[in-house]
């Protein structure tokens, strides 16, 4: 007899004017028009077979994820920046930048690169690990404090940083779009675990925050930095402020994959009472990455899970019924 699959925990990213959600077996990109119809950009997932393996490698697999999860991002980003900039051309324009394609960037071309470096989260953690050091030690560098306490106050700073960094675009009225796309696909998915139907007005009685969120993930990653280059520094001291982002760099594989062991711990005993309260801070910090969609944009991620799930289903019992054809009598499991 088979076995019933375990439930499927969807997650998914904003893009401009939409929202991404990955399955099982597929990624599904809807996007609103200018013309408010809604487009789809729909990639299967091909994942090689080491690369499956890796995923269930503890601390590797966090790693893997981030990796795949941004290559994969990519080509939704481009197809959500086309469609914004095909929008916004007359079509002279259009018919301009066809002859042209071949001498120069189109419009479309700067966006989609803008937007991959803008929320490139490699990108990001880099520049986030090493600019703290050098502000605190300009600021501490000669107090005589310890190790750990320069190493405590650089993730203030860190927390800082990216608190002011996206509080400043979230004023900006494209960042903004982008940010309530992102609360729209958190409600669709918590509307979804809840079992209750996806209509515009049920997804809006839901939360904006959830525990899954990569906003979590981002400051779990600074809170763990501070305790695995404390615990470096004892027996690898490092001598000046080169050395310590030095340090910082070489350990940040560490620190993403230890951080990505967090976050499910927290997402699995968020049930808890008490341990509840591990996943606030990321919660916290959703108060910026997501803001309060309409129920327009709350439609647009509710086409984009349903087509999602719709082409998921139909992979599924395609591949089970090719493991029937061929003797085997369990479904082959995705």
């Amino acid at each position: 007899m088979p076995q019933e699959s375990k439930p499927v925990a969807y997650g998914g990213q904003a893009v401009i004017e939409g929202v991404m959600f990955g399955g099982k077996h597929v990624n599904v990109t809807a996007v609103r028009r200018k013309n408010q119809e809604i487009a789809f950009l729909e990639v299967p997932k091909q994942d090689k077979s080491w690369v499956k393996k890796l995923r269930k490698i503890p601390f590797l697999r966090g790693i893997v994820s981030l990796i795949d999860s941004s290559a994969k991002g990519t080509k939704h980003l481009n197809f959500s920046a086309d469609a914004y900039a095909d929008d916004e051309l007359t079509e002279e324009e259009r018919q301009e930048q066809k002859d042209n394609e071949n001498k120069g960037w189109s419009l479309s071309m700067v966006i989609g690169v803008a937007a991959v470096g803008v929320l490139s989260f490699v990108f990001g953690k880099v520049v986030l690990t090493a600019v703290p050091v050098f502000i605190e030690d300009f600021l501490f560098g000669n107090t005589g404090l310890s190790k750990f306490s320069h190493t405590f106050i650089e993730g203030i700073i860190k927390i800082l940083l990216v608190f002011l960094y996206l509080y400043v675009i979230s004023l900006t009225p494209t960042i903004k779009r982008l940010f309530q796309y992102h609360g729209a696909e958190h409600k669709v998915i918590s509307a979804y675990e809840a079992g209750v139907e996806l209509t515009p007005a049920n997804v809006q009685k839901f939360s904006r925050l959830h525990y899954r969120c990569g906003s979590s993930f981002l400051v779990l990653s600074v809170i763990v930095g501070v305790l695995v280059y404390s615990l470096f520094s004892i027996p690898f001291p490092y001598d000046n402020v080169w050395e310590r982002v030095g340090q910082r760099l070489i350990l940040l594989p560490v620190v993403l994959g230890l951080s990505f062991e967090v976050l499910k711990f927290t997402n699995a005993v968020r049930d808890v009472p008490v341990l509840r309260y591990l996943g606030y801070p990321g919660l916290w910090l959703q108060l910026l990455t997501t803001k309060e969609p309409t129920d327009d944009q709350v439609e647009v991620s509710i086409a984009s899970f349903n087509r999602m799930r719709e082409l998921d289903a139909e992979l599924e019992n395609a591949t089970v019924n090719v493991s029937y054809a061929s003797g085997n009598l369990d479904p082959v499991k995705g």
